[in-house]
C-alpha cells in the first residue's frame, strides 16, 4: 500500500488511534521469578533485571518483577508458584529443575521460562525442538557438565580412582539424570562412581562426608541443588575435594565448577521473556542450548585441603579464584 492511500486509511481513526498506542505502551509487564534461594539467588535476580533492561524494559517503568525465593528449602516451591500465578503475571520464570516442575504443575496457561538443566530428561517438556504447552526456555545440560567433571578430576588427580556423588533427595528427578550422566562418565576414565549419598537438608551433611571418607572417595561430584556454603565448609573440613555444574560453588568454597555460564544463561533468558511479551507462544520457541562454559577453580581451596593443582591444568581454567 502507497504511503497517502496508508494514510487515507487511517484517516478517521486519526483521533483515537495515538490514545490507543499510548494505553498499549503504558501497560506495565509483570514477570513472576521463582527460584530455590541457593547461593546464586541475588545473581539471577540481577542478571533477570540486566537482560531485560538490555532490551528496553525498565523496572518501575514498563516492567515490575515478582521474585519469589523458597529460600533454600524445594518443598515451598509448589506454594509459592500457586501464589504467583494468583497474581497473574505475564510471564513466569523458573530457574532450575525445581522451579521449573513447580511452575508447570501451577499452571498450564502462564507462560512459563526456564532455566534449567536437561528439561528433557527431567520430564519439564518432550522435545527441545518442539516443547509444545506453555514452556520454553534454556537448558543448562548439567547432568552432562557434572558427568564432564568426572573427566576433569582425572586430569586433575591422576591417581584418583572412586567419585562419589552428593544428591539431593528433594530434587529427585534431576538428581536421577544426574546419577545416570555421571556413571556413565566413569566406565570410559576407568573411574569408580562411589557412593551415592542422599542429603535430604543440612543436617545430613556430616554423616554424608563421613560416608565418603569411610568409602575412600577421592573426590565427590555435588548436585547444583546443593550448592550452599555449609557443604563447601564441610568439604574442607574433610579436605575432599569436590565438583558441581554451577559457577557460584566454586565462588563459595568448592574446589572446581564446570558448566554453562549461569549469568549468560539467565540473560539468554531474558530474551525469551521479550519474545513472549511481542506475543510469541512457548510452545513455538524451541529451547536453546548454552553456547559459553565456564572452568572455575579455587585455588584457595586447594591450598586449605592441601592439593596441589598441576600448573598445566590451571592453564585450562577459564577462572582462577586466588
Amino acid at each position: 500500500m502507497r504511503r497517502r492511500d496508508f494514510l487515507g486509511v487511517l484517516g478517521g481513526a486519526a483521533t483515537g488511534w495515538p490514545l490507543a498506542v499510548h494505553a498499549q505502551q503504558s501497560k506495565r509487564a509483570r514477570i513472576g521469578a521463582l527460584y530455590i534461594g541457593l547461593a546464586d539467588g541475588e545473581s539471577f535476580k540481577q542478571e533477570l533485571r540486566d537482560g531485560l533492561r538490555e532490551l528496553g524494559y525498565l523496572e518501575g517503568q514498563n516492567i515490575a518483577f515478582e521474585f519469589r525465593s523458597a529460600e533454600g528449602q524445594a518443598d515451598r516451591l509448589p506454594g509459592l508458584a500457586a501464589e504467583l500465578v494468583r497474581l497473574k503475571v505475564d510471564v513466569l520464570v523458573a530457574l532450575y529443575v525445581p522451579s521449573a516442575l513447580a511452575a508447570k504443575q501451577a499452571t498450564s496457561d502462564i507462560p512459563i521460562v526456564m532455566v534449567a538443566a536437561d528439561p528433557v530428561e527431567t520430564g519439564i517438556v518432550p522435545s527441545l525442538a518442539r516443547p509444545g504447552g506453555n514452556i520454553t526456555g534454556v537448558s543448562l545440560m548439567s547432568a552432562a557438565s557434572n558427568a564432564k567433571n568426572i573427566e576433569l578430576f582425572r586430569d586433575m588427580l591422576p591417581s584418583m580412582r572412586r567419585v562419589g556423588v552428593l544428591v539431593n533427595a528433594k530434587d529427585p528427578v534431576f538428581a536421577k539424570a544426574m546419577i545416570d550422566e555421571v556413571q556413565r562418565a566413569g566406565g570410559p576414565t576407568g573411574t569408580e562412581i562411589q557412593p551415592v549419598v542422599m542429603i535430604d537438608g543440612p543436617g545430613d551433611l556430616e554423616n554424608a562426608f563421613m560416608t565418603m571418607m569411610r568409602e575412600k572417595a577421592d573426590a565427590a561430584v555435588v548436585q547444583g541443588s546443593l550448592v550452599i556454603k555449609p557443604l563447601t565448609d564441610m568439604a574442607i573440613k574433610y579436605r575432599l575435594p569436590t565438583a558441581s555444574s554451577t559457577r557460584s560453588f566454586a565462588d563459595i568454597g568448592g574446589l572446581m565448577s564446570f558448566g554453562a555460564d549461569g549469568p549468560a544463561a539467565v540473560r539468554h533468558g531474558a530474551h525469551f521473556v521479550q519474545r513472549i511479551l511481542q506475543g510469541k507462544q512457548p510452545r513455538d520457541i524451541p529451547i536453546e542450548q548454552p553456547t559459553k562454559f565456564e572452568l572455575v577453580v579455587n585455588l584457595k581451596t586447594a591450598k586449605a585441603i592441601g592439593l596441589k593443582i598441576p600448573e598445566s591444568f590451571l592453564l585450562r581454567a577459564n577462572v582462577v579464584i586466588e
